[in-house]
């Protein structure tokens, strides 16, 4: 050390932050010697791993670490010297000035160290002048907390006395003073009651007891095993902090049940169980309860409304905004009663969505097998998977539910919404249909009504009244076929324009039983001879119990199923009346009409079909009977060719008749009496 060093004005102490490569680095005050530098890295005091350069100098030195600290540490340099003088100065010996001096700079260090310490001290106002600066004894401040009293002295306060509640006052006119404890009474935090929300720890206990202190309870956070049913009975709110607090068990239990009314819960994650949230009116009615911004997970059924088995503890008015229903393995929503009590009623459902999101769902989206009066579901999304038996579904006990902008999706034929035999006057306005399965798969006779309602059952209104309608620029759904053979046709279209062109076709309807009240336009568009057959599919008995024949171009017939069997409603090829004629000579067939009776009591006369490859004759079957007692023959010929099996046909008594029909290449008799 140099026989004198200078003790600046330096704070005795310096804070670097290490980026990960520098090892050296400079501390600004002088030491004496290298032990009396201190060396922290993130507070923690370093004993090693360094070496220390220009102990002595007055500017200064600095450290070398072997090793350079990590990025982001905090590196701590401060003078840290011992108090104490162990030399001391020999009676009439030397008295040297670089003595004195060095003496002298101890002193200032130390002081130096001392201001340095102080500086991090609680202390009066130096401008203060306290009654006392000595603390109350020991037996006196045991348990207790440090306070001022209204002097500003120091006191031993009660933890739970009001000293240790400072006062809360609210911002805003009118606001009053409270304490902080009666503020922080206002809703508790299942953490004050010992949860743990690390998924391993059972949280039920700080749940039940929770709940049991407080009508609003906060769940931070975390995520919290329970065992067994948390249960809310009225006017109580339980809210999450979104979708990272989530409750969850491992037990086929029901997560979460509502028993009472005016319950709240919010922005809350279910996961597991056989029910995630269960409503059923425990000591009363279960109503006006409020779910909102909640996802419930992996359950067996994530909602259930249970109308139970008492009348006076209904399942009414519970409202669902925002709430996700992921991955349910039997159904998302499910509204029922398990006893005689009353059906879930008037339960709305807003934005809400049912989504499989790959899990295997057995049973529905949205389930109401039982539910009266006005159950809705509004901007609701019901999205399953090919496993279920249907995105929506109205059971036999459901009446009056209402659906409003419906999204349903599926595929493997899945149908979007199947109504069950016994619902009664479902709603369905602005379906989209997105499942490969029927829009509306209907077995409860017609019993709802349908506006923009997917297809095949776009805007089927039943017990509406319209007055003064004007429809513009109407149009309908239209399939185009140019195929041979045999075809069947599907519910997705009401008109089909059919080409023959390739070859004979036959068209066969779908089952009767497949498509009550649907009613189907089949029409030959082409020039060709080859013969539209209009059937029916899976054995049925075909329209009128018969099939039905279009050969000519623009020929068609229109057919409705009454969910038993197809009739004919219209057709070019059934005028439907018969026509007579009394003459002589020749009467050429017009084939306006099906059946011809002819009187030749005036003379011979000759019936004669259109040449066979006419438009109007490719198809036609025509019955010509001779009416008149006389002996004058009434001979059927054709035009231009020969006549119907190639030869003329001569009826020559009373009521003798024939029957003929065209191929397109010539006339056959395919009938003859007697």
């Amino acid at each position: 050390m140099v026989s004198h060093i200078k003790i600046p004005d330096v704070p005795p102490i310096v804070r670097l932050i290490a980026n990960g490569i520098q090892t050296n680095f400079e501390f600004p005050f002088p030491i004496f010697a290298s032990e009396d530098l201190a060396v922290y890295i993130n507070g923690a005091l370093q004993v090693s791993g360094f070496d220390v350069a220009g102990a002595g100098a007055t500017g200064g030195g600095h450290i070398i670490f072997d090793t350079a600290p990590l990025n982001g540490q905090i590196i701590t340099l401060e003078r840290r010297m011992p108090f104490e003088r162990l030399t001391d100065f020999i009676e009439g010996g030397d008295f040297a000035a670089s003595a004195i001096n060095t003496e002298l700079d101890f002193v200032v260090a130390g002081l130096q160290q001392l201001e340095q310490d102080q500086a991090g001290m609680i202390r009066f106002n130096p401008h203060e002048n306290p009654v006392t600066h000595i603390m109350p004894d020991r037996a006196i401040r045991a348990g207790k907390a440090l306070g001022f009293d209204g002097d500003g002295n120091m006191v031993a306060v009660p933890l739970n006395g009001t000293m240790a509640q400072p006062n809360f006052t609210a911002s805003g006119t009118g606001a009053v003073t409270r304490t902080s404890g009666d503020k922080l009474q206002e809703h508790v935090s299942v953490k004050d009651f010992g949860a743990v929300g690390n998924g391993i720890a059972d949280d039920t206990l700080a749940f039940q007891r929770a709940l049991a202190a407080s009508k609003y309870v906060f769940v931070p956070a975390g995520t919290y095993r329970v065992i067994s049913t948390i249960a809310l009975t009225s006017g109580q709110s339980l809210i999450g902090a979104g979708d990272a607090s989530e409750i969850r068990t491992t037990l086929p239990i029901t997560l979460i049940q509502i028993g009472g009314s005016y319950n709240h819960i919010a922005n809350l994650k279910l996961f597991g169980g056989n029910v995630g949230l269960k409503f059923a009116g425990i000591s009363g009615p279960c109503v006006n309860n409020s779910i909102v911004d909640l996802s419930t997970w992996q359950a067996q059924t994530g909602i259930l409304l249970d109308g139970g088995t008492d009348t006076n503890r209904p399942v009414y008015w519970n409202n669902f905004a925002r709430v996700l229903v992921a991955q349910p393995f039997v159904n998302g929503i499910h509204l029922k009663r398990s006893g005689a009590g009353d059906t879930p009623n008037a339960n709305r459902f807003t934005q809400c969505r049912v989504y499989s999101l790959g899990a295997t769902t057995s049973g529905h989206g949205v389930y109401v097998e039982e539910g009266s009066f006005n159950n809705s579901f509004t901007d609701f999304e019901a999205n399953v998977n090919s496993t279920a038996q249907a995105c929506v579904r109205c059971g036999f006990g459901s009446n009056k539910t209402i659906f409003v902008n419906l999204y349903t999706e599926s595929h493997g034929g899945v149908p979007n919404v199947r109504l069950d035999a016994g619902s009664i006057e479902t709603a369905i306005y602005n379906l989209l249909s997105a499942s490969d399965g029927s829009a509306i798969w209907d077995f409860s006779g017609g019993q709802y009504t349908a506006f923009n309602a997917g297809y095949p059952y776009k805007n089927k209104l039943q017990k509406s009244i319209c007055n003064d309608l004007t429809a513009t620029l109407q149009r309908y759904d239209t399939e185009y076929i140019d195929s041979s053979g045999t075809i069947t046709l599907d519910l997705s279209h009401s008109i089909h324009l059919v080409s023959s062109f390739g070859g004979a076709l036959t068209v066969n309807l779908p089952h009767a039983s497949t498509a009550s009240g649907v009613m189907m336009v089949i029409k030959k568009i082409d020039s060709s001879k080859n013969i539209i057959t209009v059937a029916e599919a899976g054995g049925g008995s075909g329209p009128d119990r018969t099939s039905y024949y279009l050969g000519g171009e623009n020929d068609f017939v229109m057919v409705m199923s009454n969910g038993a069997e197809w009739f004919v409603i219209s057709s070019n090829r059934s005028p439907g009346n018969t026509r007579f004629y009394d003459g002589a000579g020749t009467y050429d067939i017009d084939m306006a009409v099906d059946v011809y009776l002819l009187s030749s009591f005036g003379g011979a006369l000759n019936a004669r079909l259109p040449p066979a490859n006419s438009k109007k004759a490719v198809g036609r079957q025509i019955t010509i009977k001779k009416t008149d007692v006389s002996s004058n023959a009434v001979t059927v010929t054709v035009q231009g060719g020969s006549g119907p099996d190639q030869y003329n046909q001569p009826l020559t008594a009373q009521f003798q008749s024939i029957t003929v029909v065209s191929d397109g290449g010539q006339w056959f008799v395919i009938g003859r009496y007697p």
